[in-house]
Order: structure tokens, then C-alpha cells, then sequence
């Protein structure tokens, strides 16, 4: 056995020590150029877009003249969208999640096949659903290019971010907690609703977040299954033609009048706020349901 000497055994700390912080250092530089390149963006789009945003925008249609073009057609078709998806997803993917992790045995194999394709699928490109949803709610349910077809396809794309963040907020709820229940003669169900679920929601309430902040952000599969890019109405019912925030912008940053480009800046300010807005919202739920559980 090598003995080492107190100068190696030095050397060596000091060469650990030297990496340790140079890998710190290039953390902080990895991180620093992302937080700056995110904030010359912020400031590019809010020099370049807040002044477009007042009221005659948010109330105005879409139009080919870049100084009446507003976003009423796509804001209210997002807010329907998402409703959907939210709805949609939410509920099957929790369902999903609470049948895995509480009704089925943890050495079931199909069940453990199941959770590796669930968190494959969260990793998909959003252009293959939007070619799933093109093929099944489009084409195989005849829904046509409509705000039920939008909503479907987007649940499709955030319900494997649901189901595994509903999967692991389940699995932190305590074993102990199931079989005390158990033992003073409680059903599984009435073990689920009123002790799981009360503790696993605020992690449940964390992968909506995510989710949702995605779907709301989606272009690709709405242009795929035929989301209109010039909207001069309001969807009246969930079988009406629809647009979308980011469907709008997109078709905005293709124009070459700068009026155009202001206006998509404008719309990138709104659909920003929109974010902000629900995702407070849903912190606020989250920590409310937090500090209920934790009195």
C-alpha cells in the first residue's frame, strides 16, 4: 500500500480545490449569459412593444392595416383553448397518476412499462401531437378545425408532464399515512381523497403549472390541425374556427412592416402577462394548500 506523502496529499487538495471552484465559475458564466441574453430580449420587446399595448389592442380584431391590428379574436381563443386543455388534461392525467401509484402493485411490470412510456412521451417534439391530434380529433372524430380539436391536442401534449409530476407528488406522501389509515378500517378510496390528495396537491398544483405554462406557449400543433392565422370574429361555441396568441404573433413576425413587428411585440408583452397571471395564481393556490396542510 502507497503511503502519501503530506506535500501530495496537499497538492492534490489544492488541484480539487482549483477545479471546484473553476467549475463554479463557469456555472456562474453559463448562467450569466442566459439571464443576459433573456434580458436584452425583455427589454428589445418591451422598448419595441409597450406602447402598442392599450386598450383599442386588446379589443380590436385582427387586421391588415398594422396601426388597427388587435388581438381580441386570438386572446379569447386562447382563453377557451386553455380552459380545455386545462380541464382535459388535468383531469385524466391525475386519474392516470392516482391509479399507477395507488391501485397497482410496485413490482407490476406492466404498470412500471406504462410509467417509462408516460416520461418518454414528455420529451416528444409538439409537432407529433400535433400530427396525432391532425389524425384523431380533427379527421377521425370529424371535430374540424375547432376550439374542442385545439384543447384536445394540447392535453395530449401536457398530459405526460401531469402524470409524472402528479406520480411524484403522490409518491412523497408517507407510506404511514396509508396504512394508519388502513388499520382504523378506511377504504383505499377514502384514503385517497382525504389524506393523499390533500398532501399531494400542491405538487400536483406544480406540474399544472408547468404544463399549462407550456400549452399556452404552443404554436406548432395548432398550425398542424388548422388553427386560423387571420380571425375577424369570436368563437361562439367550442365547434368555431379559432386563433391563438401565439398563433397571431407568428403570423405578425412574418410581415415585413415594422407596424407588424411593434404589434407582435405587443402581443409577446400580453401573452407575458397572461403567464405571470396564472402562474401567480396557481403559486398562490399552491402555498394556500401548503400552509392548510401544514396548520
Amino acid at each position: 500500500m502507497a503511503i502519501i506523502s503530506s506535500g501530495d496529499f496537499s497538492r492534490r487538495m489544492n488541484r480539487r480545490k482549483w477545479q471546484g471552484r473553476a467549475f463554479h465559475a463557469l456555472c456562474l458564466l453559463a448562467i450569466s449569459v442566459a439571464l443576459g441574453m433573456l434580458a436584452v430580449l425583455l427589454v428589445y420587446i418591451g422598448v419595441k412593444g409597450a406602447s402598442g399595448v392599450d386598450w383599442d389592442f386588446l379589443t380590436s380584431f385582427a387586421s391588415r392595416h398594422p396601426d388597427q391590428a388587435g388581438i381580441k379574436a386570438a386572446l379569447l381563443g386562447t382563453i377557451y383553448v386553455i380552459s380545455i386543455t386545462s380541464v382535459v388534461a388535468f383531469t385524466l392525467g391525475v386519474g392516470t397518476a392516482i391509479y399507477l401509484e395507488e391501485y397497482t402493485a410496485r413490482n407490476n411490470r406492466l404498470a412500471r412499462l406504462a410509467k417509462l412510456n408516460i416520461a418518454n412521451l414528455a420529451g416528444v417534439p409538439s409537432i407529433v401531437y400535433g400530427l396525432l391530434g391532425l389524425a384523431i380529433f380533427v379527421r377521425g372524430m370529424h371535430m374540424g378545425q375547432s376550439v374542442l380539436a385545439g384543447g384536445f391536442t394540447l392535453a395530449l401534449l401536457v398530459l405526460p408532464i401531469i402524470i409524472v409530476a402528479a406520480g411524484e407528488a403522490l409518491r412523497a406522501v408517507p407510506a404511514s399515512t396509508r396504512e394508519g389509515a388502513f388499520a382504523l378500517g378506511a377504504t383505499r378510496w377514502q384514503v385517497i381523497w382525504n389524506l393523499v390528495l390533500p398532501q399531494a396537491f400542491p405538487g400536483i398544483l406544480t406540474g399544472v403549472i408547468l404544463a399549462v405554462s407550456r400549452a399556452i406557449g404552443e404554436t406548432a400543433p395548432l398550425i398542424v390541425i388548422g388553427a386560423l392565422t387571420f380571425v375577424p370574429f369570436t368563437p361562439d361555441s367550442p365547434f368555431s374556427r379559432f386563433s391563438a396568441l401565439p398563433i397571431q404573433i407568428f403570423n405578425w413576425t412574418a410581415r415585413p412592416q415594422a407596424g407588424f413587428q411593434e404589434a407582435a411585440a405587443a402581443g409577446i408583452i400580453v401573452l407575458l402577462v397572461a403567464l405571470l397571471v396564472l402562474n401567480a395564481g396557481a403559486v398562490f393556490l399552491r402555498n394556500k394548500f401548503q400552509n392548510r396542510d401544514g396548520g
